[in-house]
């Protein structure tokens, strides 16, 4: 198995891709297309694909390509960045465009909290981002703050499952008077920020103690409307003045009101008298709302992320979607006290990011993939293909690997495993235009959109005998893969499976282990099994490590006390 973070700014050993262009003359092999890289065997005519083997001829602009290798990147690296031309619409200029959605159904010390974050995440934007303040509850408001004094506007939700606003948004207020300079306007918006009250000062009744008839008190918090009539408003300008939006949502507690709202009394119930596995209950999705909203906001180019400060039952199993199948984050406070949502954003929003991402592994035709895990859409037509929306520089996905046959790798082969890593992904990048002659104002900062392909091709030692795979061990690699093995195994089949399955892989571990370095062989004079893996020191520490994911929220009982959002909370962040 393998870890993977492709947008990483350096490869495991610390060493940058060397950059080029020309990434859309890259040669392909005909029969795997994979790409040509430094561990293919070539002659003046023809190159042989280091996956596959396949002898594959050489184009005449190549061929004049690589009569000059030192100026050629995949001649010189087997890491390589290379500039693909953009097609279409991808010609543009592109802002960077940010929208963050404020909870009024909530209380003052939320308030005061997302104030100090959304002021700690206007630092973090760059020159010449556009940024957007709306509000929801009962009502959705939107901020202009390009005028003298910030000013909002109001368009109420009908309280009903269906309710769209009383009018489209586009008419309550034009998009690029809502979305406003950072560089311009900043201070307007810390103003505006400052103006942020909550929609109602008595305590709203909780939700489980709300009739089934849907009474919900004025001062309900209509997420759902909110975030489906603006993912449509600012969708409006997609591909004309974005190429991507960051929606940052900010969130005091379940949906209660209008479209997308939650019933949160499934908490309350009592499933060990009814002989039920709360966990198994507890994580599935009660509706697709969130999930189709996701793959809405996706077509319009908008990703979303939420954070939510509560410590009441939010629902985050269906909510998640909304962000992660967007290509945003979850994170989930239990109070603003000791919250470390400023930092968490300003972190968020300062680091690279990448977008429309296509991902693809390859190897040579010994072994194939088995598994892959992470926040990626699988391409419905390419076996191995996947598609990220937004991928930081610190975004990790896992691999596992089977054998194509019962050969394996073959001791007499002279071609060791290889693996290459193809991934195609666009960035915003910055340029300074000086200042017109005629103009006293000074250069403005303008963005484009570019589209970058990065290869890596690894050639790997096949290990001669049990003792060289238990030396070339990673347990943090290990234990990641098992990580996401076990969220999959707890959503599929309950938590309790979930610990089984680590609990079982744990002790096959060690009777393989002891079984090959015969440490049992004195079994008959009670000698002890070696559990402590002596003889191994790159897994002494995965007992230990086991041990703590076992003790985890993660993997802990609902009657132990873990609260289900947490542990969806969890999932999503490991």
């Amino acid at each position: 198995g393998m870890t993977l973070t492709p947008f990483a700014s350096k490869d495991e050993n610390g060493v940058p891709p060397v950059y080029g262009s020309g990434g859309e003359s890259l040669p392909r092999c005909e029969n795997c297309w994979g790409y040509y890289s430094t561990y293919c065997e070539q002659d003046q005519w023809s190159w042989d694909c280091a996956l596959c083997g396949t002898t594959n001829g050489l184009s005449a602009d190549s061929i004049d390509r690589y009569s000059r290798p030192e100026s050629c990147p995949e001649n010189m690296s087997s890491f390589i960045d290379l500039e693909l031309p953009l097609e279409g619409s991808d010609v543009m200029q592109a802002n960077p465009v940010y929208v963050a959605a404020v909870d009024l159904s909530s209380s003052e010390e939320f308030l005061e909290l997302t104030k100090i974050s959304l002021l700690a995440a206007l630092e973090a934007l760059g020159p010449g981002s556009l940024f957007g303040l709306a509000t929801f509850s009962h009502k959705i408001g939107l901020y202009d703050v390009q005028g003298p004094i910030p000013a909002v506007r109001n368009v109420f939700i009908p309280p009903d499952s269906a309710g769209t606003p009383t009018m489209e948004l586009e008419d309550v207020m034009p998009l690029l008077s809502f979305l406003a300079p950072v560089d311009t306007c900043k201070e307007r918006i810390s103003a505006a920020l400052e103006t942020l009250k909550p929609t109602t000062s008595w305590e709203r009744a909780t939700a489980a103690g709300q009739g089934a008839d849907g009474g919900i008190l004025l001062g309900g918090r209509s997420y759902g409307g909110a975030m489906e009539a603006l993912i449509k408003y600012i969708g409006s300008e997609y591909g004309n003045t974005y190429a991507l939006a960051r929606v940052l949502t900010f969130l005091s507690g379940p949906p209660d009101y209008g479209p997308g709202q939650l019933d949160t009394r499934r908490y309350g119930e009592q499933y060990a008298s009814k002989g039920e596995d709360a966990d198994r209950a507890l994580l599935p999705e009660q509706t697709p709302f969130y999930k189709d909203l996701a793959a809405i906001a996706v077509q319009a180019g908008i990703c979303v992320s939420i954070f939510a400060v509560t410590d009441e039952y939010t629902d985050l199993a269906s909510l998640k979607f909304l962000s992660i199948e967007s290509g945003g984050s979850l994170f989930l406070y239990s109070n603003t006290d000791d919250s470390t949502l400023p930092q968490d954003l300003f972190r968020m929003l300062n680091r690279p990011y990448a977008f429309n991402c296509v991902l693809r592994v390859r190897t040579s035709s010994e072994f194939k993939l088995d598994h892959s895990y992470g926040h990626f859409f699988p391409d419905p037509e390419y076996e191995n293909v996947q598609h990220i929306i937004v991928c930081d520089s610190f975004a990790t996905y896992a691999y596992d690997f089977d054998f194509a046959n019962e050969v394996g790798f073959s001791r007499h082969s002279k071609e060791p495993p290889t693996v290459q890593i193809a991934f195609q992904y666009s960035v915003i990048v910055k340029h300074d235009e000086p200042p017109s002659s005629n103009s006293s104002a000074s250069k403005r900062t303008q963005y484009s959109v570019r589209r970058r392909l990065r290869i890596r091709t690894l050639q790997f030692a096949a290990a001669r005998n049990i003792n060289e795979v238990y030396d070339g061990v990673d347990s943090e690699v290990i234990l990641c893969i098992l990580v996401h093995e076990v969220i999959l195994s707890s959503l599929e089949n309950g938590v309790r499976e979930a610990r089984i399955l680590l609990h079982e892989w744990l002790v096959n571990l060690t009777a393989q282990y002891n079984d090959a370095f015969n440490v049992s062989q004195a079994a008959s004079h009670n000698a002890p099994i070696d559990v402590a893996f002596t003889q191994c020191p790159q897994l002494q520490s995965l007992p230990r490590l086991i041990f703590a994911l076992l003790r985890n929220p993660l993997l802990r009982l609902h009657e132990e006390g873990v609260h289900p959002d947490y542990r969806i909370y969890l999932q999503c962040l490991f």
